[in-house]
């Protein structure tokens, strides 16, 4: 099972968790969660005027092995508008535009959507069990 919740943050509510979403799916393979501003394909969607998150921006999916990785899919803009951040507790790494980090199977972290011409964020946390 990986489960994420997800707040968005803008520089007048730093450290707000109102309006928290959460969304989760068994850890079956070939089971995705997206995360972006198209209702249609994101379980998880930001607000519609945050463009500096495309309509599919992080896509959390299920392997062969039961193991959940995350993409930051590619836009269609070349150069992305944001930067996305993994943390998982003292480790903390850059996901490349377009790459793919694989997910600790029983451990929980935070990825994090920062806008690179506001101070605005997606937090997303995620917990994915043994």
């Amino acid at each position: 099972m990986l489960e994420l919740t997800m707040a968005t943050v803008s520089g007048t509510d730093a450290g707000a968790t109102a309006g928290m979403l959460m969304a989760d799916a068994p850890s079956e393979p070939g089971a995705v969660l997206r995360v972006g501003r198209d209702k249609s394909v994101c379980r998880l969607v930001t607000p519609e005027d945050w463009l500096f998150v495309s309509r599919a921006h992080l896509e959390f999916a299920c392997g062969p092995d039961g193991v959940w990785q995350v993409t930051w899919l590619r836009g269609s803009q070349a150069e992305p508008s944001s930067e996305v951040r993994l943390a998982i507790g003292e480790y903390a790494q850059t996901i490349a535009y377009g790459g793919t980090v694989r997910l600790p199977r029983g451990g929980n972290g935070e990825i994090v959507v920062q806008d690179r011409t506001a101070p605005r964020s997606v937090n997303v946390g995620f917990y994915h069990e043994a």
